[in-house]
């Protein structure tokens, strides 16, 4: 049987769970820092990376060379029967990258929605509360809790019935779409008078830039604000880096631009590499609420995938990547807005550092939000070799989120199929 796009394709419908979705009817078979090949031979430009995951590139040198090392001395003890040094040394290194001048410890687990589910049980821990604040738009993952912490339904949650309680939305601050700073904080003040004493929350969850919900930055005062009335109430302020981590947005974890520090950080994607890993990082007598045993995992914090993320580190430093994030960003917003200025579907253009993205809207009203043209313009990009994700409440934004090491040559090669798919769509 050939291994060719439609058979695998094929095979995949026959035996795959329907609800693990897929956005190209690719099949890739091998990668090379922002390159994909196919498994019909075909190249394509990739400004998915995985969506968030491959900061540092599809396997970069160091990072294998890293993983190869550590497969000749183990793969798996699980940490909780035989402790192993790549561990321990990560859990030293993100302590030094998470904002916070104050003694601090992590957890390391697998997967991003692991990393949202304990910070979860460590603030119910260490405060004694069982009630969480989230926010409309938000993403923090499938499993139960934070399918119940996600602020879309469809395809998320539909058809699984109500989720976990104790969970309440508020606004998220979002000025295209009319909604203030102040109407946010006043929709979290209206909660505590409507739904749950103040007393009663343990914690409130925030991504400092929206990722799924369409990269909506908070503003430094926002959440400078959110940060005071936590204080004020007794609430943990939990920050969701999952995707703005990593280095994505110009410093190491984007609260370090907004001048705000979390009680606890969750991490995960682009930390090593493409290897699955991801944690938890706060204040140190926070993260020791709950007793031994209470977190960890059979595969938590994976040798390999430690091993992987130490030289992700070292490759940030060595390469200057979060100089690179903020170069790539102003590049990025630079020529989208050029582009903006000739179709006037482009009705925002925003980001913070790399983590940029642009919002289509019928003949640039604001009020109608074209989905249907984003996702012609995904399938479009792809026929001319480019990899491009949407994502949004409407469905009607862009996202780029090409590895940092992109080749400027290559950069400005997608960009001009951007623009050739919109002169030809809209």
């Amino acid at each position: 049987m050939s291994n060719n796009n439609q058979t695998l394709l094929q095979r995949r419908h026959a035996t795959v769970a329907r609800g693990v979705g897929q956005i190209h009817p690719i099949v890739a078979e091998r990668a090379e820092n922002a390159t994909v090949w196919d498994v019909d031979g075909r190249e394509y430009i990739d400004f998915a990376g995985g969506i968030a995951v491959l900061n540092s590139g599809h396997l970069h040198p160091k990072v294998i060379a890293a993983v190869q090392e550590q497969l000749g001395k183990l793969s798996h003890t699980c940490f909780q029967v035989l402790a192993y040094e790549p561990y321990i040394a990560l859990c030293e290194e993100i302590a030094k990258r998470v904002p916070g001048d104050f003694a601090k410890k992590t957890l390391l687990v697998s997967t991003g929605s692991e990393a949202l589910e304990n910070s979860i049980k460590i603030a119910r821990a260490a405060t004694g509360r069982a009630g969480v604040i989230a926010f409309t738009g938000a993403y923090h993952g499938r499993t139960m809790m934070t399918l119940a912490l996600t602020g879309k339904v469809a395809p998320y949650a539909a058809g699984m019935g109500l989720m976990p309680g104790g969970v309440y939305r508020a606004l998220a601050p979002c000025a295209l779409h009319g909604i203030s700073e102040d109407a946010s904080i006043a929709s979290i003040e209206r909660i505590f008078k409507t739904d749950a004493d103040a007393k009663d929350i343990a914690a409130i969850v925030i991504e400092p830039v929206q990722g799924e919900g369409g990269f909506y930055v908070n503003s430094a005062s926002f959440m400078q604000r959110l940060r005071k009335l936590c204080d004020s109430h007794g609430i943990l302020l939990i920050a969701d880096e999952v995707q703005t981590g990593a280095g994505r947005t110009g410093s190491f974890f984007a609260c370090e631009q907004l001048g705000v520090v979390p009680d606890l950080t969750t991490f995960a994607k682009s930390v090593a590499g493409g290897f699955p890993l991801a944690g938890v990082t706060g204040k140190a007598e926070i993260m020791d609420a709950i007793a031994p045993g209470g977190l960890g995992g059979t595969y938590a914090g994976s040798p390999i995938a430690c091993a992987a993320a130490l030289a992700v580190l070292k490759v940030f430093d060595e390469e200057n990547l979060l100089q690179r994030a903020k170069d790539l960003g102003q590049t990025l917003q630079n020529r989208l807005r050029e582009l903006g200025k000739q179709h006037k579907v482009i009705g925002d253009v925003r980001g913070l550092g790399a983590m940029v993205a642009m919002e289509l809207f019928e003949n640039g009203d604001l009020s109608k939000p074209d989905a249907a043209l984003a996702g012609k313009l995904v399938e479009r990009a792809r026929d001319k070799g480019l990899i491009l994700l949407s994502c949004g409440v409407y469905g009607n934004v862009i996202r780029f989120l090409m590895p940092l090491t992109i080749p400027d040559a290559q950069l400005e090669q997608g960009l001009s199929i951007v623009g050739e798919c919109l002169s030809e769509l809209a």
